[in-house]
């Protein structure tokens, strides 16, 4: 093979100019590892006359996107632009139509439109991959599709949002607020332009569905991922995690459950001495389960330039080399639809209240949870000032419907003031 592989890049932003930068750097290097030269022939960006930086000018320009992807001297287009529809997927569709191979960092295109693409690039014996869509520069969708291959997958899980878990660490080891914290991971520029998509877990949510369709041979269903944020937590909570040997991650978890699919991404309690939980800042990990393998624990940075054009060059060279792999680990048509279990495995909780004092409140509060089948591990009320009182509840294992039942109860004991908080404690 001594063809030159041919790359036309649409989207030239940090990830974008972080390939600019790989080819340019290491022309030699992919040249021996590949068996052939692999050069970018066409960009495509927003504005021309932008300086970002790098070199641009032995390569063509196209205003558009999608004529960047129909180019005939362009054999694999990367996509690196964004969005879940507009340009982005017009464009991808434009390349799958020509009978190109794609290459793209797109997490939330590929959660609501994966399968259909899919299904139309391997129809055409090509490929869509995606490493560059999970997790930055941590190779999980190789891990899962070829070192993991021969494993029964037991449960996927990780902190896959570097922005939630820079803010958590910040509250603990500085004592902030989460509206502190928030506004100083807003002042770094961590935050995408829509903040929810971060702190929601909208964005990681994406990531994790499409883990599961991996690991599971399902067809993608990011509308089956419980998604919870992190602004209820409080820098209380994550005293109270500590106290008890615990730290608090916006966590993601996917296993098959005989009712299904069971997708989350909320916040949970884990033990401060596993991986997990002795992660800080923005990076990532992901944990993987095999019947075979057992646990294994993958960890990195999550975004920024380097990793993320790293991981997008992984696809590259995988298609420079000849190596074929289908996107979702097996063929697209094989993959299949499943149902959704809500958090059907039970675990036990931890619940912050606060308790009016009145006399017999916590007698209501206990009422209320056994009456849902829900029994309690330890109850710890904090000291207070005033007429409220911070209790914390650990219960023992219940299954989240009946937790959910628990707290409707307590809005009928007139003794709970506001919303409480309700936190799985995750085994890991």
């Amino acid at each position: 093979m001594s063809d030159a592989l041919r790359l036309g890049i649409a989207g030239l932003g940090t990830v974008g100019v972080g390939v600019i930068r790989i080819v340019q750097k290491h022309a030699d290097m992919l040249r021996a590892r590949t068996g052939r030269d692999v050069v970018i022939t066409a960009v495509s960006a927003r504005s021309k006359d932008k300086d970002r930086g790098v070199d641009l000018s032995a390569y063509a320009w196209e205003n558009d996107p999608v004529a960047l992807a129909a180019r005939d001297d362009v054999d694999v287009y990367v996509e690196l632009m964004g969005g879940e529809n507009g340009s982005a997927k017009a464009s991808i569709e434009k390349a799958i139509a020509c009978g190109k191979d794609v290459v793209t960092a797109n997490k939330a295109l590929l959660a609501h439109h994966g399968q259909a693409l899919a299904e139309a690039a391997e129809a055409k014996g090509n490929v869509v991959r995606f490493e560059a869509a999970v997790a930055g520069g941590i190779p999980v969708i190789k891990s899962l599709t070829e070192g993991l291959s021969a494993n029964k997958v037991e449960r996927v899980m990780g902190v896959m949002n570097g922005t939630c878990n820079y803010i958590l660490t910040r509250m603990e080891d500085a004592g902030l607020s989460y509206k502190e914290a928030f506004d100083e991971a807003d002042g770094l520029g961590y935050l995408e332009a829509d903040p929810n998509l971060d702190v929601g877990g909208i964005d990681a949510g994406h990531k994790l569905a499409l883990l599961s369709s991996i690991a599971y041979g399902t067809q993608v269903d990011f509308e089956g991922v419980e998604l919870e944020g992190i602004g209820a937590i409080t820098i209380e909570d994550i005293r109270n995690a500590a106290d008890m040997g615990y730290k608090i991650k916006l966590l993601g978890v996917a296993q098959m459950t005989g009712r299904g699919l069971e997708q989350r991404m909320s916040p949970c309690l884990v033990p401060a001495t596993s991986p997990l939980g002795q992660l800080v800042g923005g990076t990532n990990m992901v944990v993987l389960e095999g019947d075979s393998v057992g646990q294994i624990v993958l960890r990195g940075a999550g975004a920024g330039e380097g990793p993320t054009a790293s991981a997008v060059m992984a696809d590259v060279m995988d298609i420079a080399r000849g190596f074929r792999c289908s996107t979702f680990g097996q063929p697209a048509a094989s993959l299949k639809k499943t149902a959704s279990a809500r958090a059907a495995v039970p675990a036990p909780y931890y619940i912050r209240i606060d308790l009016l004092d009145k006399p017999g409140a916590m007698g209501k509060v206990a009422s209320a949870l056994g009456e849902a089948g829900v029994s309690i591990h330890r109850m710890r009320q904090h000291d207070h000032d005033g007429s409220h009182a911070p209790v914390v509840i650990v219960t023992h294992r219940t299954t989240r419907q009946a937790l959910e039942h628990a707290i409707e109860l307590f809005g009928q004991t007139g003794v709970v003031s506001g919303d409480p908080v309700a936190l799985r404690i995750e085994k890991v």
